[in-house]
């Protein structure tokens, strides 16, 4: 008996967890949350434009990625607002605005892209959040924790039922891998895209300019430049990121279809 409760207080100690939620659930959270929101994504482009186009975040693979890393954030941070619906909105409002703003900001660090751009809408900061989306998610923290999360948790819960724990977090670590990988190959893809683009069109940004140059360094070697024209073609690029804009210094080249 001294040895069972010796091996169960081993276990309880290695189990780490984020207000209350293991790092494997999180994990699951990542995962189901980027499919979740690459379906929302491509059902809202299909009635806002009227066409199925590509919401995608990286190059291979139907995960939205931006959603994955919201849920894992705003999921564990929202707990302490699990009060009332009241408390919530108010959880929402602030941890998405501010979530929202980091992964842009993010987005244009590692990606130089913008992925979207509030700065036509009312009360925005840097075009990055503005008032209508934070009340938006005020009221998505609100479905998210009373409804929505509770059905991924029965699935999750569905699932260690039917499959070993052991088969379960090598999936999970089998699917981040493949995600971490396809981020760096889309990130070096966007990279000799822009300098590409930059090139054949001779634009002139208001930003990234060293940035550009370092690429157009490595995009003068022939097998690379070959190499990215065969499997990162301007079509290819433009299909998976149709809404990919850069900033001239003084007005806005859309690259968009």
């Amino acid at each position: 008996m001294e040895k069972e409760d010796e091996v169960k207080n081993k276990n309880n100690k290695k189990k780490i967890t984020i207000a209350g939620i293991s790092i494997w659930r999180l994990l699951a959270y990542f995962i189901i949350y980027s499919v979740v929101g690459f379906v929302i994504e491509t059902a809202f482009g299909l009635i806002t434009k009227g066409v199925i186009e590509s919401r995608q975040s990286f190059l291979y693979g139907p995960f939205c990625a931006i959603y994955g890393v919201g849920a894992v954030i705003m999921i564990p941070l929202l707990q302490r607002f699990k009060k009332n619906n009241y408390t919530l909105f108010f959880g929402g409002f602030v941890i998405g605005s501010i979530v929202e703003y980091a992964i842009s900001l993010m987005g244009e660090i590692i990606f130089h892209i913008k992925w979207w751009d509030y700065s036509d809408m009312a009360f925005n900061i840097g075009g990055r959040i503005c008032i209508a989306f934070s009340f938006f998610w005020g009221v998505l923290a609100i479905y998210l924790m009373s409804h929505f999360n509770p059905i991924v948790d029965r699935l999750i819960d569905k699932l260690k039922e039917k499959i070993s724990t052991k088969t379960l977090k090598i999936a999970c670590i089998s699917i981040i891998i493949l995600l971490f990988i396809d981020f760096l190959i889309s990130s070096f893809a966007l990279k000799m895209f822009f300098t590409r683009i930059v090139a054949g069109h001779n634009i002139e940004l208001a930003t990234y300019d060293e940035y550009i140059f370092e690429c157009a360094e490595l995009y003068k070697n022939e097998d690379i430049k070959n190499f990215t024209l065969k499997y990162f073609s301007d079509e290819k690029m433009l299909k998976t990121f149709p809404n990919i804009k850069l900033t001239r210094k003084k007005r806005k080249c859309d690259l968009g279809l």
